[in-house]
C-alpha cells in the first residue's frame, strides 16, 4: 500500500528548475496555482557556504492530482520567467534530452580515446580526432543558439518578469 502512495506522490509532484534568483516563493505559487490545487511546495535555499540564504534556483510543487501536475508541466515548461525558460518535469522523471545524452556519450568516448591513444605514436590521428570533436561541439553550440533564439521569439509575448 505504501508503495502506491509514493508512486502517486511522484506522479503529481513537479520539479521546477532554471528559476531566476529574483523569483520568490509567492511568485512561484502564483504562476503555478491556475493549473490545480497545490498541496505542498518546496522552494530550495542554500543552507551553508557563501550563498547561504539565497535561492538555489529550483523548487518542487505537489499537486492534488496527477492530471493537474501534467497540465502544469505542459503549460509551464519552456515558459519564460524573468528572461529564463523554466524547466518543468515530473519529479520522478530523469531529465534525458536525446541530443544532450548523445553529445555526452560522444564526448566521453572521445575522452577515452585520447586517454588510451594519448602517448607516443598516434599524434596525427589524435589531432584529427580532436579537430573533428571541436567542429562537432561548435556545430552543437550553433544549433543550440539558433534553437534558443527561435524559442525566445516564440515565447517573448509570454514573458513573466
Amino acid at each position: 500500500m505504501q508503495d502506491a502512495s509514493i508512486d502517486d506522490k511522484s506522479e503529481s509532484r513537479l520539479y521546477i528548475g532554471n528559476l531566476d534568483l529574483r523569483i520568490t516563493e509567492a511568485a512561484l505559487l502564483k504562476m503555478f496555482s491556475p493549473y490545480g490545487k497545490i498541496i505542498s511546495e518546496d522552494f530550495l535555499w542554500h543552507t551553508r557556504g557563501p550563498k547561504r540564504g539565497e535561492p538555489r534556483g529550483f523548487a518542487f510543487i505537489q499537486y492534488s492530482t496527477k492530471e493537474e501536475a501534467e497540465l502544469a508541466k505542459e503549460k509551464m515548461h519552456g515558459r519564460f520567467a524573468c528572461g529564463r525558460p523554466l524547466v518543468v518535469r515530473l519529479a520522478g522523471e530523469k531529465c534525458l534530452l536525446e541530443t544532450a545524452d548523445k553529445s555526452t556519450k560522444a564526448a566521453s568516448e572521445g575522452h577515452k580515446m585520447l586517454l588510451i591513444g594519448g602517448g607516443g605514436g598516434g599524434g596525427a590521428m589524435g589531432q584529427t580526432s580532436r579537430t573533428a570533436k571541436i567542429a562537432a561541439i561548435k556545430n552543437k553550440l550553433k544549433s543550440l543558439e539558433e534553437e534558443s533564439s527561435r524559442t525566445k521569439k516564440q515565447k517573448q509575448s509570454e514573458n513573466i518578469c
